[in-house]
């Protein structure tokens, strides 16, 4: 098949080389006749100039052609996207070491600090103690009611609260549970009244409150002074003070170790069911051997019993304080102790367990 088959030009009477792309015909070629008549040239179309791909470079490197898409590695049309690179895999990132979350020095110093304070005041002067126990309730009173007023707009009114809670210790100091019951209900009743001297608007809530706070800090609080009553009183207290924080302790080491089941993570993610059981196990140890060496008439069984029940009310003291800080969206309820936060971040599980041990020692040995 020869080269006017296939896209000769329509030029009638030329018969040269066809020229190159841009050129005419070729000065001085010789004409001759017409190839095609004038039906073939109307059916004929010249054939469109492909340019060719120049040769690569031998050694394998960068091309150097014209930047027109058309380099190796480039889209094949104009319009096509380039695909991108794959990014390159992320190393995943180093464990991390576990931690305790607080400055563990300033904790243990301000502990020992707490402890020699308890320790002066309950085996010099009982009523000491009992001052003690009264400053920690109007401490509490007040970071509780501050963190209700900042995060929930309620304002529990802290006056008639603070003179009743302190009240309230003292007359179950002096005069037993029977003073305790109404030392209580005149704290509730004077909040009722004390609030009457505001806006109606909000009183239900901050009444409410106001009971609550009576019921959860000074009056629990006060079950440590009925405690102190009996003749060998201090010894009791310290029962329940061991019993709290080896449980506490317990919980925490044995938790952070081995932890793996979480206990409620949605009120306490950091608690786990292996922590529980290391409350468990070391509140009752310790118990046994408070019954049987510190407690007039103890047996070391009772304090099996009573570090059981211990470890129990602790762990729901806890959790019932961390479910009201979620409430509130705080970490804790105050700043006044270096690494252990406030007075109600330390209260949280003695509140509660305070009367689970009265009562219990009471039933074990009587009240002395």
């Amino acid at each position: 098949m020869n080269d006017s088959s296939w896209g000769a030009p329509s030029h009638a009477g030329y018969a040269g080389p066809w020229p190159t792309s841009g050129q005419g015909p070729v000065q001085g070629a010789a004409t001759a006749g017409p190839a095609y008549d004038a039906h073939e040239a109307q059916q004929t179309r010249p054939m469109p100039i492909v340019p060719e791909m120049p040769d690569l470079p031998a050694d394998g490197g960068d091309w150097a052609g014209p930047s027109d898409g058309a380099r190796p590695g480039a889209p094949f049309f104009r319009d096509e996207t380039p695909q991108e690179p794959m990014p390159a895999a992320t190393p995943p990132p180093a464990p991390q070491k576990k931690t305790a979350g607080r400055d563990l020095g300033a904790a243990i110093g301000v502990g020992v600090g707490l402890g020699a304070l308890v320790l002066v005041s309950l085996f010099v002067v009982k009523e000491v103690f009992v001052g003690v126990i009264a400053v920690a309730v109007v401490v509490g009173l007040w970071e509780l009611t501050t963190r209700l007023a900042e995060r929930k707009d309620i304002h529990a009114p802290l006056v008639p609260l603070a003179a009743g809670g302190a009240g309230m210790v003292v007359a179950g100091y002096v005069w037993g549970p029977e003073g305790a019951w109404v030392a209580m209900a005149l704290t509730a009743l004077a909040v009722l009244v004390w609030r009457m001297t505001a806006p109606p608007e909000g009183y239900l809530k901050d009444v409410t409150a106001g009971v609550f706070a009576t019921f959860y800090v000074p009056f629990l609080a006060t079950f440590v002074a009925l405690m102190l009553t009996a003749d060998d009183g201090a010894e009791r207290v310290i029962t329940f003070l061991v019993l709290t924080v080896v449980a506490d302790t317990g919980a925490y080491a044995v938790g952070w170790r081995f932890g793996k089941h979480k206990l409620a993570p949605r009120i306490s993610p950091g608690k786990t069911r292996e922590g529980l059981f290391g409350a468990v196990g070391a509140a009752m140890v310790a118990g046994a051997l408070c019954m049987q060496f510190l407690i007039d008439g103890g047996a070391w069984w009772q304090g099996l019993l009573l570090g059981l029940a211990v470890a129990g009310s602790a762990t729901l003291g806890d959790l019932g304080e961390s479910m009201i800080k979620r409430d509130l969206g705080i970490k804790d309820m105050g700043t006044l102790l270096p690494g252990h936060g406030g007075i109600m971040d330390r209260l949280d599980s003695l509140l509660p367990t305070a009367p689970v041990v009265w009562a219990l020692l009471v039933l074990f040995v009587g009240s002395g």
